[in-house]
């Protein structure tokens, strides 16, 4: 007789539950809710001709504010676009210096 003959083998058991095997839950099918939500956008189309209209509703003061915006990006582009990278780092250069040494950092150069 060897040391492993009394061994158990299977599962084991809980005190207190019964054996009623543990349900899967079932996946819900995505592509047939989009087979009907498609259907039925086809059969409103099809079966109605109804027009969607577009209501502007911004005040006159937001779509100047807008008009504004809008100069103000172009105009940012092209001053960004006007400056070469060794004009702006040599700005930037020119702005640490003009800071206090509590600020200081080194200068960035463009040759390195």
């Amino acid at each position: 007789m060897s040391a492993y003959d009394n061994v158990q083998s299977g599962g084991l058991k809980l005190k207190g539950v019964s054996e009623q095997k543990i349900k899967k839950k079932k996946k819900k099918d995505k592509k047939k809710k989009l087979e009907e939500a498609l259907n039925q956008e086809v059969s409103n189309k099809s079966g109605e001709s109804s027009q969607t209209y577009k209501v502007e509703r911004k005040t006159k003061a937001e779509l100047a504010y807008e008009k504004k915006m809008e100069k103000r990006r172009a105009q940012e582009i092209i001053e960004i676009a006007s400056k070469t990278h060794k004009e702006r780092i040599m700005d930037f250069n020119r702005q640490l210096d003009n800071l206090t040494e509590h600020f200081d950092i080194p200068k960035v150069s463009w040759t390195k």
